[in-house]
């Protein structure tokens, strides 16, 4: 995937649907759930159970998803992740050598960070984008905001403090797109295994943000 289509993903579909737990059938639910209420993209994070079979398995089940992986903490993990053929792929720290070895393979990576200057090391390494995390810990959407002055040119990627009401001041102060994965899938839900209350909670946000966005072209 080339960094024009990555970027037209994000602008296109703004949220992207966070997944980790100990069963992978648990989280294959899950994501079949979120993809059934409209979203697009989807991240199972590397330390979910068998997380490599149910990247696999849901490409091939969820065809019109975007489907990677997080929460890679070395290049070893990188290049297995590479291997099974994941979308894109975040990592929580700022590695240049993981960067590179993704940009090479043609997969969207995109590293974390918090201060300005860890943010345009990730950038000018060549990340295809930065997870701001934990974005609750630094003041939230105006934090985001604050950022857009300097570092407006870098696509910025909020998660940890992101929910279903706030989702929108993110994009508004000046995010491409929003990480969300406890607040999609509240605790209650999963043990009930109501499916279909998590497709509506995916469908509330995936709502919200296209109406902020067809709000934004109008002014």
């Amino acid at each position: 995937m080339t960094q024009e289509n990555w970027l037209n993903t994000l602008r296109k579909n703004r949220v992207i649907a966070v997944i980790r737990t100990s069963k992978m059938e648990l989280a294959r639910q899950m994501a079949k759930a979120v993809a059934a209420g409209g979203i697009r993209i989807i991240e199972i994070t590397w330390n979910t159970h068998q997380a490599a079979e149910l990247i696999t398995l849901l490409r091939s089940e969820l065809p019109t998803c975007t489907i990677g992986t997080g929460t890679l903490l070395t290049l070893e993990e990188l290049q297995k992740a590479l291997k099974i053929g994941c979308q894109f792929v975040f990592t929580p720290h700022t590695n240049p050598v993981m960067i590179q070895t993704a940009k090479i393979a043609g997969v969207p990576i995109i590293p974390g960070a918090l201060s300005p200057t860890e943010i345009v090391t990730a950038w000018q390494a060549g990340a295809s984008g930065v997870k701001i995390y934990p974005i609750s810990a630094v003041g939230g959407a105006n934090y985001i905001k604050s950022l857009q002055g300097p570092l407006g040119e870098i696509p910025l990627i909020p998660t940890g403090g992101v929910t279903l009401e706030n989702a929108k001041e993110f994009i508004n102060a000046g995010a491409i797109a929003v990480g969300l994965s406890g607040k999609l899938f509240p605790e209650k839900l999963i043990i009930a295994e109501d499916w279909e209350a998590i497709a509506q909670q995916a469908q509330f946000i995936v709502k919200q943000l296209s109406e902020n966005e067809r709000v934004g072209s109008r002014e």
